[in-house]
Parts: structure tokens; sequence; C-alpha cells
């Protein structure tokens, strides 16, 4: 009598030969990745989760006052609090996903040496997790927007665009994601690149309109090469919903979707090339 198995191993035979079914039935996995990453980080910390908030309050007041107030960059006439606070929000959750997912390789290869899964599950669960803090993030920006909104009349406007704010965060996800499996690939093999991590999103930072408005640039080749960017319209985009200043196009959103699916699609593909062979290196 034949045994039955409920799962098969069977060798990956080319680099496009993904089982993403196989992802889904490991979502159990994923789940309690997720719970690990956000339980452990802060397990043994006095104010726990409320460190998400304090890094955030911390990041705007500082650019208040050098940007704001020193080297007095526009912020298209809305609140300075709200227009620094949105535009770390939304990048912090970038900015997570790809620091946490830059490192699958190095961090995990203990456990991808001793049992099998999906590989693909360690940085879903890296981004699905960042989702939790980026939550908590996104609340206290709408603590305060919603101050200025009932108190301050004229201070934002929103608009109908805030219904856009799931494809923000989306292409955000998409962009950490894609990112940080290509990145983690790499340095299985070149390690000298891990030295470029920090530094690396922290000048993205600076080439996207996070602290300033594309507005702020005169109009010429910088201006071009900043709308370049594909995090410019999301960014833009995001700004533009809920404070009214800003700039929002679809042909601009479009071109980020693209650029979004075309990096993530390369991540998978690299990054299922790199796990089957990654232990000899790691």
């Amino acid at each position: 009598m034949m045994e039955k198995y409920d799962l098969i191993i069977r060798p990956k035979r080319h680099a496009f030969d993904i089982n993403f079914k196989e992802i889904w039935q490991y979502r159990d996995l994923l789940r309690m990745f997720v719970k690990r990453d956000i339980i452990t980080v802060y397990k043994q910390t006095i104010l726990g989760p409320i460190w998400f908030v304090v890094q955030p309050i911390m990041t705007t007041l500082i650019y208040m006052v050098v940007f704001g107030r020193i080297a007095q960059i526009s912020t298209d006439g809305t609140p300075q609090i709200l227009f620094y606070l949105g535009g770390i929000t939304i990048w912090n959750y970038f900015q997570e996903s790809f620091n946490t997912t830059a490192k699958t390789f190095t961090e995990n290869a203990n456990i991808f040496g001793k049992v099998y899964f999906p590989r693909l599950i360690m940085p879903f669960a890296k981004v699905t997790s960042g989702l939790i803090k980026f939550g908590i993030q996104f609340a206290f920006f709408m603590a305060v927007y919603l101050y200025y909104l009932f108190t301050q009349e004229g201070a934002v406007q929103p608009n109908w665009s805030i219904a856009l704010l799931p494809v923000y965060i989306l292409l955000m996800a998409m962009f950490g994601l894609g990112t940080g499996i290509i990145f983690t690939s790499w340095t299985t093999k070149y390690r000298d690149l891990t030295f470029l991590l920090t530094f690396g999103v922290q000048l993205l930072m600076y080439a996207s309109p996070v602290i300033y408005p594309v507005s702020s640039i005169p109009e010429g080749t910088m201006r071009d090469i900043l709308l370049l960017n594909p995090f410019t319209p999301i960014l833009e985009g995001f700004k533009y919903a809920f404070l009214g200043a800003g700039h929002f196009s679809w042909t601009s959103l479009g071109y980020s979707a693209a650029v979004a699916t075309v990096i993530l699609f390369l991540g998978i593909i690299i990054f299922h090339k790199t796990e089957r062979n990654f232990i000899d290196t790691v």
C-alpha cells in the first residue's frame, strides 16, 4: 500500500519555478514569524510599542528645527509638524521593510540550513510586521492631523485621493520587499554591501521629497531628475491627499507602480535563484 504525503519537496528546476501556492500553504508560519518579530523586538523594553511613536516624534522635531527654522525650507504653506511627520511616516515603512528584508539570508542562515520552508516566507513576514509599526505611527499622525483639521481652519485640505492610501502603502511595501531581497541576495557573496545599507537608505531619503516639496526645487534638470525618482509620486501623493499641498498625477503614480512591479519581480527571481546555494557561501 502506497503512503500518502501532505507535502512533497521537489528540486527547483530554474529561477522562474516559484511555487506561490506553497507559500500560501505556509501562512500559519508567516503569522508566527510576524508575531515573533513584534514581540521579541520590544519584549524587554519599558515603553514597548510606544517606541514606535517616539522615533517619528523626535525625528520630526529635529527636522522642524534644522530644515524648518534654520534652513527655512518651504512646506507648501502646510503646518511643519504635519508635513514632516507625514513624510516620515510613509517613508519609515519603506525603510523598515528594506532594512529588515535586506538581512534575510545572513540573519537566518542557521534556520535555513536546518529546516525546510519557502524562504520567501521570511521577508514577507518582515514586510507584514512592518505594517503594524506603520499603523501605530500613522495613528499618531492622524491624531495630530485631526487636531489641525478641526481647530485650525484651512490649515489642511483633505481631498478624494485619501482613498488611494492603501495603494501608497502597497507600493512602499513592494519597493521595500523588492529592493530588500535583491540586497540580501547580493550580500551572500559580497559582504561589503552591508556597509552601504544605512548610508544608502539615508542618501535615498534626501534624494526623495520627504523633508521638502517638489515645488521647492527650481524647474530644470534637478527637478526632472527628482521626478524620475519612483518614490516622488508616492510621497507627493500622500501629502497631497491629506494636506492638500503637493502634486498628484495618475501618470506619475502609474510610473511608480510599474517600477515597483519590475523591482519586486526581479527581486523574487534573484532571491529564488540565490536560495538554492546560498548556504554554501553564507
